[in-house]
């Protein structure tokens, strides 16, 4: 049986799931990490692992999934969320058949149907999931209004460039890179360069095989 690492900050979730885990019997060992270094440990005992991961809330970039993903290739992943735009999407489950997916918003039997997988080494994939490859890139409306030259100034803060740097290199000046900035702040209601750099890559500014080391 594989061991499940549960990812979930949300102590009510992981006791369910624990819980649910234990009524199935679907699994000996049952660990949990609550932070990216605690789970890099468990996954460098238990390298084949399902790990069970509440993607929004815990603390974790894309970034470092794909690429502790890539580190651990034996390693099952479960993303649980409600808030994963179609585009992010669609570039994990294309990534390679390592990720499945439940939304909060699915049944009961619906989660009881991903654990059975996921136990198995078979990867589930709720109907919002299906339906993303279905559809292909994203649409317009993920980008909570940022205007073209804003989501190429979010990019480029999404790559890690500095406010001056990116002035030099699209020949603006110092001031207009930095209202784009403010202006992106404030329409994403963000307040620093971790949460611009999650949503680019949640929306498809940023793909993420140009973060791969």
């Amino acid at each position: 049986m594989r061991c499940f690492i549960l990812a979930d900050n949300q102590d009510i979730t992981r006791q369910g799931i624990r819980s649910l885990l234990e009524q199935l019997r679907l699994t000996d060992t049952i660990v949990e990490a609550s932070s990216c270094a605690a789970l890099t440990g468990q996954l460098a005992v238990y390298s084949d692992a399902v790990v069970w991961l509440d993607y929004t809330l815990f603390d974790f970039s894309d970034v470092q999934m794909m690429n502790m993903r890539q580190r651990y290739p034996q390693s099952l992943w479960l993303l649980f969320s409600d808030e994963l735009s179609r585009h992010f999407l669609r570039q994990v489950l294309l990534s390679g058949p390592s990720f499945g997916v439940v939304m909060k918003g699915d049944s009961r039997d619906d989660i009881i149907a991903a654990l059975r997988k996921a136990s198995r080494g078979e990867v589930y994939l709720c109907d919002a999931a299906v339906q993303v490859i279905r559809e292909g890139v994203p649409t317009q409306g993920e980008y909570a209004g940022l205007t073209a030259s804003e989501r190429l100034v979010l990019h480029e803060i999404a790559m890690g460039r500095t406010t001056k740097e990116i002035a030099y290199a699209q020949n603006l000046s110092f001031h207009t890179i930095n209202t784009h900035r403010r202006n992106i702040f404030r329409k994403l209601e963000i307040n620093n360069v971790h949460e611009a750099t999650k949503y680019a890559l949640r929306a498809g500014i940023v793909d993420l095989t140009e973060y791969y080391i």
